[in-house]
C-alpha cells in the first residue's frame, strides 16, 4: 500500500531540516540563538505561511505571512547587545531573520529555493568566518585602559608608545583620583601590533591596572 506524505507535512519537514542544519552551526559556536531557536523559527514561519494561504484564500493569501517579519524583529532585537566599544549579536539576529524567510519559502511551496538559499546561508556562516579572521589580523579596534601614578606627561608617554607600535590612538575619557591617573584609548592596527604593545605594557612596572 502506497502512502503519500501530504504536501503541507513535506513543507514542514523541509523547514525543520533547514532550521536544524543552520541551528547546529549556531549551537556549535555557542550563540544565543541555537538549535532549538532556529528550528522553531523556521517551522513557525512555515506554518504561519501555510495558514495565511489557507485562511486568506486566493484574494488575500498574505495577510498573516506579512506579519511574520514584524514578529521576527522582536526576536532579533533580543539577541543584540552593546559591549563596551562594539555591538554583538547582529549576525545571530540576521540569521534568525533569514531562517524565518527560509521557513516562509518552504511554507509557500518553494522548497528547492529554500534549500538553495539555506545552503548559501550555511556557507556564509561557516566559510566567511575565516575571511573575517584574516581581515581582523590586518585591522583590529581594541579598547585600552591604563591606571598609573600621576606625573606630568604620564599619559602622553603612552601615546608616543602607541605610535611606535604603528597603532592609531583615539583618546577617550581620562581622570585623576589622588595620586593616580586613568587613561582610556581606542587603538586601531594589526593584530601583531596589538600583541606586541600588550607584551610591552604588561612589563611596565609603573602601571597599576591594565585592561585590554
Amino acid at each position: 500500500m502506497h502512502f503519500a506524505i501530504p504536501l503541507y507535512l513535506q513543507q514542514l519537514m523541509v523547514a525543520l531540516l533547514i532550521g536544524a542544519i543552520i541551528g547546529a552551526e549556531r549551537e556549535y559556536r555557542s550563540k544565543s540563538a541555537g538549535l532549538r531557536t532556529t528550528i522553531l523559527v523556521s517551522v513557525g514561519a512555515c506554518l504561519f505561511t501555510q495558514l495565511s494561504v489557507l485562511i486568506g484564500g486566493s484574494s488575500n493569501p498574505d495577510r498573516i505571512a506579512a506579519n511574520i517579519i514584524t514578529g521576527i524583529g522582536f526576536l532579533g532585537a533580543g539577541v543584540i547587545f552593546k559591549e563596551e566599544s562594539k555591538v554583538t549579536g547582529i549576525t545571530t539576529a540576521t540569521t534568525i531573520w533569514m531562517v524565518a524567510a527560509l521557513g516562509m519559502a518552504a511554507g509557500a511551496g518553494y522548497t528547492t529555493g529554500a534549500f538553495v538559499a539555506g545552503t548559501m546561508v550555511l556557507l556564509i556562516l561557516v566559510g566567511l568566518i575565516y575571511v573575517q579572521d584574516w581581515i581582523e589580523t590586518l585591522n583590529q579596534l581594541r579598547s585600552y585602559k591604563i591606571v598609573c601614578p600621576f606625573r606630568q606627561e604620564t599619559l602622553e608617554r603612552y601615546e608616543v608608545l602607541f605610535k611606535q607600535y604603528n597603532l592609531k590612538a583615539k583618546r577617550g575619557r581620562q581622570s585623576r583620583i589622588g595620586d593616580e591617573i586613568t587613561g582610556n584609548w581606542l587603538l586601531q592596527g594589526t593584530k601583531k601590533s596589538h600583541e606586541a604593545l600588550v607584551q610591552c605594557l604588561l612589563q611596565d612596572t609603573e602601571i597599576k591596572e591594565f585592561d585590554f
